[in-house]
């Protein structure tokens, strides 16, 4: 398996993932405000950004739209994933095999892991199948390591999220993907706890610029290396100049303040 850091998702150390997985996650209303976005290959010429180290989507999408933009975009396949119709305990179907998204061209794998769902055993064990064999392809698996169930009452509390690191170091991940946990001192203890491995923060619905900026700011400063976002970039009316921006405050250490004044 080669470093991590010698992968082509990282930059300079730092993850930047452009996902597009939000219409089987989340169903058409992430893209009722722009509607232009339905068609995925407005959001690859997004991701041609050189901030963006990665591309997440799911397999049909990958089929479908990467052979045009594989010499701009690193893909980042997205193994499992289930429709928001599901309504029972959380879970995530696999939907995937590792030959075939190293066949389509994969240059890494995203795979869910609801940490305390009734189903987290079978998702734990499908994950081992996965990192195991994304091994053999020299290719590096993100865990998006996202804790809920019946049992859970608060998915974003600090000591939530510091088990969802840890949790994800324990099991192989390369990277994990989770939820901010409210505060700089709490996002640092998250990252302590995932030892060498790479925490980027998930970045969930869209806010204003500098709100979000200014969360990335903190994460940045509490060690974490990077991001992974979908809402908060291509709902924009011009996705660019916030990737500008996230460019700066990522790879450069910037502000929130200094990347908007840029």
């Amino acid at each position: 398996m080669i470093p991590i850091d010698d992968s082509p998702i990282v930059r300079d150390g730092k993850v930047l993932i452009l996902a597009m997985d939000h219409g089987l996650e989340h169903g058409p209303v992430d893209f009722e405000d722009v509607p232009e976005k339905l068609d995925p290959s407005t959001v690859f010429e997004t991701a041609t950004h050189d901030a963006v180290t990665a591309m997440a989507v799911q397999k049909g999408i990958a089929e479908g739209y990467y052979p045009s933009y594989e010499d701009d975009v690193n893909l980042l396949l997205k193994i499992n994933g289930t429709s928001n119709l599901w309504m029972g305990e959380p879970d995530s179907a696999v939907n995937c095999s590792v030959d075939y998204a190293a066949e389509l061209g994969a240059d890494a794998l995203g795979f869910t892991v609801y940490g305390g769902s009734n189903n987290e055993i079978e998702m734990v064990e499908e994950f081992r199948d996965v990192q195991e064999a994304g091994r053999d392809h020299d290719l590096p698996t993100v865990m998006w390591s996202y804790p809920r169930g019946q049992g859970l009452k608060n998915d974003t509390k600090p000591s939530t999220i510091s088990y969802a690191t840890r949790l994800a170091l324990e099991l192989g991940a390369d990277v994990a993907k989770v939820k901010y946990p409210g505060s700089k001192e709490a996002m640092a203890h998250a990252v302590d706890c995932a030892g060498d491995m790479k925490v980027v923060m998930s970045g969930g619905s869209k806010t204003s610029d500098y709100e979000f900026l200014s969360t990335v700011e903190a994460v940045m400063d509490a060690g974490a290396k990077g991001l992974a976002v979908g809402r908060n970039v291509w709902q924009r009316e011009d996705p660019t100049h916030l990737l500008d921006a996230l460019e700066t405050v990522i790879y450069e250490g910037a502000t929130a303040d200094a990347a908007l004044d840029e």
